[in-house]
């Protein structure tokens, strides 16, 4: 299962900590917050305590090739652009 959110300039707190403790409580084993702001995405796993570690934080035009919870190729940029076009 994978958790993904969006950052807002409102929502930011929310989701950066009680969305974050809420998915924790739930065991959900990825998180994933984009911040359009930078851009970047940080991508958190479930440790054995049931805490988010950081797994990787992706700037830009970089490349992340996650593997959990699937293969999948992600661009931060390259998210917002499919974003900002709707």
């Amino acid at each position: 299962m994978l958790a993904v959110e969006v950052l807002s300039p409102t929502g930011r707190l929310i989701d950066l900590n009680l969305k974050r403790a809420a998915y924790g409580r739930m065991r959900t084993p990825s998180y994933w917050v984009l911040d359009p702001d930078v851009p970047d995405l940080l991508i958190l796993e479930l440790d054995a305590h049931d805490r988010y570690q950081e797994v990787v934080r992706v700037v830009g035009d970089d490349v992340f090739e996650a593997r959990r919870p699937f293969p999948v190729r992600v661009v931060p940029s390259e998210l917002l652009g499919r974003l900002r076009s709707r």
